[in-house]
């Protein structure tokens, strides 16, 4: 690999206050660029001033769609390191992603080299305040300047930097959930197990019809049957029944989240049957109105776990648990960002120190 080349921008920016910033609008110092050429593959890999990029009108990302990305996190422990949680799984997932949508693998070791390097130059950036992160961004565009459906032939991969506040300012409060019964997310064959704006782009209008009816997120169903669930908004979802943790199995429609896998392992390190299945909205209603649907969470990098206290069906809504947390969701949140955060020894070894 070439080695990183290093431009520090003249005027650094001043450090905003985290309070009430909206997600993803104000980004670090530097940014993290490489280009790819076919013929060439993946060439100079620098870390440069955070700046707009020039882009021809007829790029293929304009108008075809091709671009990936992911969403991960640095964290400040109480000792001042910096941590990245388990970086080598964005890795991986970013080359899933890209070959489903025909992008060049990205090799590991250049994500995981340029993330470290933007990381440690713009480290300042990773805030210290209780519960807040720096929030990474690394993604993929297609950038040949030409009409016509078919795979770039050059590609810009990028990483930028947002300090985020806490997702939960007002504490760990149940989120309520409508399930959709129109409109569709992915399907089997398609895109929805890759991290790609079209599978964001088809839930918008979704989420803003569920938001006017006063509902957190929305959750999908399988394109084919329209019985299955699927996730949750941009989260995956679990869900415990008689003492049980049913989730939907990665059936080519659902992501793959990184943190649905760690809590998978903690569950199962704990004891806890966890069948990965498909699960039908019939099941998950009859367990809701038997009174056997004990707890059930949404997984994913911005919120960790997100508790779900309340669905909506057709017009009929169900609480859980009370509408309050339950023991095992605050159990998972609590492990994994104790582990995020460094507050814990990481027995797993997913923690990777950046400086």
């Amino acid at each position: 690999m070439e080695k990183i080349k290093i431009e520090k921008t003249a005027v650094l920016k001043d450090k905003p206050s985290l309070d009430g910033i909206p997600f993803g609008t104000y980004f670090s110092d530097h940014m993290f660029l490489m280009d790819y050429d076919e013929g060439k593959g993946w060439h100079d890999p620098r870390v440069v001033p955070f700046a707009n990029f020039e882009l021809s009108p007829a790029a293929v990302v304009l108008h075809y769609a091709q671009e990936i990305f992911e969403g991960m996190k640095a964290y400040r422990s109480p000792k001042g390191e910096v941590l990245l949680f388990r970086p080598t799984e964005n890795a991986k997932r970013l080359n899933s992603s890209a070959e489903r949508i025909c992008i060049p693998q990205v090799p590991e070791e250049i994500f995981i080299d340029g993330l470290k390097a933007l990381v440690e130059l713009d480290k300042d950036w990773v805030p210290s305040v209780p519960d807040t992160s720096l929030y990474i961004r690394p993604f993929v565009i297609a950038t040949s300047g030409q009409l016509g459906v078919h795979a770039s032939k050059s590609y810009l991969f990028a990483i930028i930097a947002c300090p985020v506040g806490s997702y939960y300012p007002e504490g760990l409060d149940p989120i309520r959930i409508m399930i959709e019964i129109h409109d569709v997310r992915a399907v089997r064959g398609g895109t929805g197990y890759t991290k790609c704006g079209g599978n964001y782009g088809a839930s918008i209008r979704a989420g803003e019809r569920a938001g006017k009816q006063g509902f957190s997120q929305v959750l999908w169903l399988d394109g084919v049957t329209r019985h299955n669930i699927e996730e949750v908004g941009s989260m995956n979802v679990m869900f415990k029944i008689n003492g049980k943790i049913i989730t939907p199995s990665l059936t080519g429609s659902v992501l793959p989240g990184i943190t649905r896998k760690s809590c998978i392992e903690l569950l199962k390190n704990w004891g806890y049957e966890v069948d990965e299945r498909e699960f039908t909205v019939e099941e998950l209603i009859k367990a809701a109105e038997c009174g056997t649907l004990e707890e059930a969470w949404g997984t994913g990098t911005a919120a960790v776990v997100s508790p779900i206290g309340e669905i909506s069906f057709d017009g009929t809504s169900h609480l859980i648990g009370g509408n309050k947390i339950g023991a095992l969701t605050q159990r998972l949140y609590d492990t994994i960002t104790d582990i995020q955060w460094g507050k814990t020894e990481d027995k797993y070894g997913w923690s990777v120190k950046v400086c």
